[in-house]
Formats: C-alpha cells, structure tokens, sequence
C-alpha cells in the first residue's frame, strides 16, 4: 500500500520543514501510545504538556521497551500484547524488577530481526536516562492513585562519570584552519573522492564554517532554509531546543560562502515541493539528512587530525570547539552560554578549563606594585 503524501497547511510562523518534523514525531509519539495500556491515558496527557516533544517521544519508547521486557522476561503479567498489560498487573512490579531490568538485563542484551542478532551495550549514561523515564512514569501513576506504592524510593543509583575538561574533544585552532584549507583546496582526497568534492565544495564550505562559528547542533543546521537568512538585515533564523526561535547575526564571511554556494553551487532544477527551500542539497536533489551532515563532518574532521574517518569527531564536538575558542579568546563564559544556548552555565565552565596556562596570564597581568627602574 502507497503511503499517503503529507500536505503541510502551516499558520504558524515556523517552516513547513519544521513543521512536518514535528507531525512527523507527534505521529510516532501516538503510534507508541496505542500499543501501551489504556491505564497510561493520564500520563500520556502529562507527558505532553510538561517536557519537550523529543524527551516525550524518547520517555515513550523507553516505556515501551520496558513494558516488552516484562511480559518477554518476567512472571509478572500473563499479557501477549503490551496493550493487554492490566493495572493489577502493573501493582505487582516492585523496585527490585526495576533494578533488575536496568541494571541486569538493559547493560546488555540481543536483538534478532530478520538480518540477524545484534547485540546492545548500554553504559551509565544511557542506562540513567531509561531509569529517569520509568520514574517519571512510576511517580506519576503513584500520585495519579494507579498504583499502591511509589517504588522509585527503591530504585538504585546509577552513578555517572564526572564530565573532565581534559576529556572534552575539540579541535584546535590549527587544525580548523586546516579543515577549511582541505575544503578549498581538495587536497588529501583520491581522484575518485575530487569527483565528487568539485560537486559540493562550496556547499561542504558554508555547513563547517556555519557549525565552527555559531556552535550549531545538528538539527539546528540541517534545518535551515534559504528564507531563514535575511541579508539586508544580517541575520538568520534557527529554531533551538524546545521550539525557540532565535535571530543570530552572520558576519561577513559566513554571508560570503553561503551566498556562493545558494548562487553557484546549488541546484536550480526540480526539487521536491517539500525541499525547495531547504538551504542544503544533497546530490539526489532533497535536503541533506542529519546523518548525511554527521558523516560529512566526520570525514573532514578526520582529515584534519589526520586520522581515520571511523575516529573523526561530530558535530558536537564542534560545538566544544566554538566554547573553548571563545574563552581562549577571553569571551564571557555567560556570553558563550548564550550563543550555544546551554540551559546551565556550569555546562559552559567545563570549556573555560580548558584555556591554558590561564593562572599564569591572571598572575603575570595583575601586578600591584610597578617594576622599578
């Protein structure tokens, strides 16, 4: 059966592109809610009115999962479907099934489809964030009077890595002089590889210049439209987290390579009705997808450090990049806070450790008594 083209009838001030990614998610997000109990109705409406639509539709699977794990692996609920799962059921999970799930069984398990068995590792991290999903839910059908008791009192920590600034991977200065030099030269590239470089340099020039300027995340820049820029004005558009719309400035040489690749390199043919203002094209002729973008930077950045394309870094790495050369630069840490668009300040502190030899310039530079002659 055809699936059915989704028109976009847009009132709002956000583009079709925009706003068909969010339909698209909130459809997923429904599709998921259908196949959970119907005692979850409740959590479902809390779910989409108190966090962002992409925590919703990762809260959803992540019970989703968990549901599956309990008629799959566990004694508790006699149900062949998830749907079927009853709240007497759901009553007799006690925190020790939870711990046991994250713990235990979410470090490490299989699954087989009909291309074969792939195993999944989940480390601290990953693990933490499935456990605050099942908190969330258990703490809400405990004060919704669905359950009994309120079991995550019971839940073990999960303890996390503190996050080192030595650990953060960036690149220098150096070597993003490097990468653009790449990019315009086409050197370090097979003959094969200039075929196609020669195709999309000035494209490939205006994605890492935009991500090693304004620290964009990944969906911020594979979303842009040419109507995002406003020349005259000299500002651009992005949509953040959460749906905030945001004006950033664009300084000259930003303006210069994305003016040349929309006036030299882009296609002017057919595109598809849904991608005829999506800024960056792919060589099939439709916007650039996240993935695309991500293998891109990978391949560059890995020619930069001179190592495999495997080892090369993502896009947020380049956001850790824009943080420590602002501060090295001795921007505000406030003021890099603002241009990434960190919801807490200490996340942008971590970037300030990195500026080196930083107690030696304060010493050195705040002298109280004068040298004498």
């Amino acid at each position: 059966m055809t699936k059915k083209r989704i028109k976009v009838h847009n009132k709002s001030d956000k583009p079709d592109n925009i706003v068909l990614k969010e339909h698209q998610m909130i459809e997923d997000c429904l599709e998921i809610q259908q196949q959970l109990p119907g005692f979850m109705k409740d959590f479902f409406l809390y779910l989409k009115n108190a966090v962002a639509l992409s925590t919703r539709h990762a809260y959803l699977n992540d019970i989703s999962f968990f549901c599956r794990y309990i008629i799959a692996e566990t004694g508790i609920s006699k149900a062949s479907n998830v749907a079927d799962i009853s709240l007497e059921e759901f009553n007799r999970i006690t925190a020790r099934d939870v711990n046991r799930y994250i713990g235990d069984y979410c470090s490490r398990y299989t699954l087989e489809d009909e291309y074969g068995i792939k195993v999944v590792e989940n480390h601290n991290r990953s693990l933490a964030r499935k456990k605050s999903s099942l908190s969330v839910m258990f703490k809400f059908l405990y004060r919704d009077e669905k359950l009994k008791q309120n079991i995550t009192d019971g839940f073990n920590p999960i303890k996390l890595p503190k996050p080192q600034p030595d650990a953060i991977k960036r690149l220098e200065i150096d070597e993003v002089a490097r990468m653009l030099d790449i990019i315009q030269q086409g050197t370090s590239f097979t003959e094969r590889e200039r075929v196609f470089w020669k195709k999309t340099q000035l494209r490939d020039r205006a994605i890492i210049l935009l991500f090693v300027t304004y620290g964009l995340r990944l969906s911020e820049l594979q979303q842009l439209n040419i109507s995002s820029f406003n020349f005259n004005r000299g500002e651009f558009k992005i949509y953040r987290k959460r749906g905030k719309e945001v004006l950033m400035p664009i300084n000259r040489t930003c303006e210069k390579v994305v003016k040349d690749y929309i006036e030299l390199e882009r296609p002017t043919g057919e595109l598809p009705d849904e991608d005829k203002d999506a800024l960056f094209i792919s060589i099939q002729r439709t916007r650039m997808t996240t993935r695309a973008i991500r293998n891109l930077v990978k391949k560059y950045t890995a020619l930069a450090l001179g190592t495999t394309t495997d080892s090369g870094y993502s896009p947020h790495k380049l956001r850790a990049t824009v943080a420590t050369s602002l501060i090295q630069q001795g921007f505000s840490i406030f003021d890099v806070q603002n241009l990434l668009d960190h919801d807490n300040v200490t996340t942008t502190q971590l970037y300030a450790a990195h500026r080196k030899n930083a107690k030696r310039e304060i010493v050195k530079n705040f002298e109280w008594i004068e040298e004498e002659k």
